[in-house]
């Protein structure tokens, strides 16, 4: 397994457990509900159940946002290189590793930091369709690409 390869196994394994994470927390929102609704009556009951939907609201939107960067993580193969920088490209530029992806945290692979940004962002967007030479300038700072994988 080569070191890309080993960075999306990283993030996919990331992702799988903020998954699994929101899935319990929503399980056990609706098992307190359920619960609460039980032994409880009056305005108190109605606030509480009130919070508690709302808290599942929230959470339902978080794992929405988890599974779009799921899906964007599952399109890509992690085996392909191509010549100019594609959604899944792994690229170094000014010596940074950067993963070009879904917006995730920074890692650290075999005691590398790497970043994975979305193509949407600013740093994605000037990247995508270049190749290693390539030069560029984003809020002062100047960029030059070193390698794609």
């Amino acid at each position: 397994m080569n070191f890309k390869q080993k960075i999306h196994q990283h993030y996919q394994q990331l992702v799988q457990d903020r998954e699994d994470a929101f899935r319990d927390m929503i399980v056990a929102l609706t098992e307190d509900s359920k619960n609460d609704a039980k032994g409880s009556a009056g305005d108190k009951h109605e606030t509480a159940l009130s919070m508690m939907h709302i808290e599942q609201e929230k959470l339902n939107h978080k794992l929405k946002e988890v599974l779009a960067q799921k899906a964007i993580l599952d399109k890509i193969d992690s085996a392909t290189i191509a010549k100019t920088i594609i959604v899944g490209s792994l690229v170094k530029a000014n010596g940074i590793y950067l993963y070009l992806s879904a917006a995730l945290p920074k890692i650290a692979v075999e005691g590398i930091n790497v970043i994975a940004l979305s193509p949407q962002s600013p740093l994605g967007n000037k990247l995508t369709g270049n190749e290693v030479g390539f030069s560029f300038e984003i809020n002062g700072t100047k960029y030059l690409i070193e390698t794609v994988e």
